[in-house]
């Protein structure tokens, strides 16, 4: 086994995202399960609920061997994420990315999805929580779409924002 410090993906039983979360909390390591807020119509009712942005994900920071067994030992937790060989790390950079995505309340429709995106116009966010990132926008019904790639994770993150938000675009390096 190649354990290496920093944050990993735990893969965890369908809908257990949140007791698996809750569970590490309370044996001391720090897990982040990113929620997005969605609005669900029954016939009789509207809630409001919070669904985890990449299903049956949750991410751990460990610091020793040891606390890599102890987040599996977690009910619910199935595996780290890998592949190949390589478990599954995800940057410091891309968490805060993450977690700036679903703490802003002005970004709204947050999904994800496993295809590379088309290619489109990229642009900066100019303002607001993710001022600085740099993104691929994607028009869809007169709406702005961005998408933020987490490479480690083979993830992207589509949200939609406010037009101003988006400033000329620039060219990637």
């Amino acid at each position: 086994m190649n354990y290496t410090n920093g944050w990993h993906v735990i893969y965890v039983k369908s809908r257990w995202e949140k007791r698996v979360y809750e569970s590490l909390k309370e044996i001391s390591l720090e897990p982040f399960l990113p929620l997005t807020k969605t609005l669900r119509q029954w016939s009789d009712r509207k809630k409001v609920i919070f669904k985890p942005l990449i299903p049956s994900y949750v991410f751990v920071n460990l610091n020793s061997p040891k606390e890599f067994h102890k987040a599996l030992s977690v009910d619910g937790a199935c595996s780290f994420i890998r592949f190949g060989k390589e478990y599954a790390k995800v940057t410091d950079k891309e968490i805060n990315n993450m977690k700036f995505l679903v703490e802003d309340q002005n970004i709204i429709d947050l999904e994800t999805n496993y295809q590379i995106p088309k290619v489109g116009e990229v642009r900066k966010i100019n303002y607001g929580s993710l001022q600085g990132l740099e993104c691929e926008v994607l028009k869809v019904n007169n709406t702005n779409k961005i998408v933020v790639r987490i490479d480690s994770l083979q993830q992207n993150i589509i949200a939609t924002v406010p037009a101003n938000y988006i400033a000329d675009v620039v060219e990637l390096v």
